[in-house]
């Protein structure tokens, strides 16, 4: 008799302990199954940050979003975003990654998606920003030691032109207007960029909607009912096609 309130606790603690460590939690509902994955801090690259620093780790997420993909009980995915960039190689992987899923997307900037964090707002299929919430959008900036030949500079150029096609390609905003933000230099004191804050972005078309999470949780339940009634009418014409054979 006293097994399965023990069996609760421990699922409870495993709960804790997930999101803790990876910072999502599994959501359960009659419109959906939907995960809910967390961005914070500094997106943590190849270099290990200070122990004091927030930061999201690309390897736990690369592997959670694969099996986040694979998952036949998540219907949908709701991405919240609090972070000031960080490592723009791990930042563009797991933006990629949510780009290519096929599963139901929804981001939601809340407080600041700054930095490489913009890439991380625009990669899911559907975008929301608070309406105090701010994002950075500067030119790729490198740290510690920079050695100083054509070679640097191609290479910084490079990773601003991915940047710049992955943002335009999963927004509305366009190229021309981008790269205005990004490289205005009357918007920020120390560096050169543009600061913009919700109805902004949306604007811009950089942001689809200025919205709260339960205006977000609504988008993605829509559009995982209309997933599924997709998929129901694939199956009943696959299933009237081998009739007929």
């Amino acid at each position: 008799m006293e097994a399965e309130p023990l069996q609760n606790d421990q699922n409870e603690q495993s709960k804790k302990d997930i999101l803790e460590e990876f910072g999502t939690v599994h959501m359960a509902g009659d419109a959906g199954n939907i995960c809910t994955l967390t961005i914070i801090g500094q997106i943590e690259g190849h270099q290990v940050l200070p122990e004091t620093a927030k930061t999201t780790k690309y390897e736990h997420i690369l592997p959670l979003l694969a099996s986040i993909e694979q998952s036949e009980q998540i219907e949908g995915v709701l991405l919240l975003l609090n972070t000031v960039g960080g490592d723009i190689e791990a930042g563009l992987a797991i933006a990629e990654l949510i780009a290519g899923m096929k599963k139901p997307s929804v981001s939601l900037v809340l407080g600041g998606g700054h930095s490489i964090g913009v890439p991380l707002a625009v990669c899911a299929k559907k975008s929301f920003i608070a309406r105090t919430a701010s994002m950075t959008i500067h030119p790729v900036r490198m740290t510690g030691t920079v050695i100083g030949a054509p070679q640097t500079y191609q290479y910084m150029q490079r990773i601003r032109e991915q940047i710049v096609d992955f943002v335009t390609a999963n927004s509305k905003v366009s190229r021309e207007t981008f790269l205005s933000y990004m490289m205005a230099t009357g918007e920020i004191a120390s560096d050169v960029g543009t600061v913009i804050y919700g109805q902004e972005a949306v604007d811009c078309g950089l942001i689809d909607r200025v919205g709260s999470l339960s205006d977000a949780l609504a988008c993605l339940r829509q559009m995982i009912s209309r997933q599924k009634k997709r998929a129901a009418s694939r199956a009943v014409s696959t299933s009237k096609g081998a009739m007929l054979q």
